[in-house]
């Protein structure tokens, strides 16, 4: 029965800054680097075959903090299609500021719809597109392996996958909220059915 464990990279600068990030590359914050090291002890019992990670320095280094915390060195794959929802014209603003340059409503709007993409960014939607077909491709391809799989990625990106995962629809996804640094764990089948799910 393979495991799959998502975790969200720790906090960030510009988590901490409450700035829209995206693909900007900014690094973890002190807390973002206790959030990691807290969840390589919490996953400490579980055994990986492989990581992913996405081509950003936060998920990267959250990665290399929880191997670090956990002692063990595994194949670690990198790619892009893990990356960050991209916000666009809203990366590196405030988001209060932006609240109140646009209105609450249509910050909202682009925060939290599926389907509705900030200018010149991506919507979950989109991030959904991209970030899929490479999960199933890989991800699940080792899965169906049998093999155990831990993925440091982003908030967006992990949603994009706990939807497919969940069976969630467009409105259902809208309402999860992934912290930062929190593993979820997955018990599959090894045809990609969910046998357990919980929350360390």
């Amino acid at each position: 029965m393979p495991t799959l464990v998502l975790i969200r990279h720790g906090q960030s600068i510009w988590n901490l800054q409450n700035r829209f990030t995206g693909w900007v590359d900014v690094p973890l914050s002190e807390q973002g680097e206790a959030e990691a090291r807290r969840a390589g002890e919490l996953i400490a019992g579980l055994e990986f075959d492989v990581a992913y990670t996405s081509a950003l320095r936060r998920a990267q280094h959250t990665l290399d903090i929880i191997l670090e915390t956990r002692g063990t060195s595994i194949p670690v794959i990198r790619d892009a299609a893990l990356n960050e929802r991209m916000y666009g014209d809203l990366q590196g603003l405030d988001k209060a500021d932006t609240v109140a340059r646009h209105g609450e409503a249509q910050v909202h709007i682009w925060r939290r719809s599926f389907d509705i993409a900030p200018p010149n960014g991506e919507s979950l939607k989109d991030t959904a597109a991209r970030t899929l077909p490479f999960f199933d491709r890989c991800i699940m391809g080792d899965i169906r392996k049998g093999r155990n799989v831990l993925v440091v990625a982003h908030g967006n990106s992990n949603r994009s996958i706990v939807m497919e995962l969940d069976k969630l629809d467009g409105e259902a996804i809208m309402k999860v909220e992934l912290p930062t640094g929190q593993p979820l764990v997955y018990e599959l089948s090894e045809a990609g059915e969910v046998l357990e799910k919980r929350v360390l």
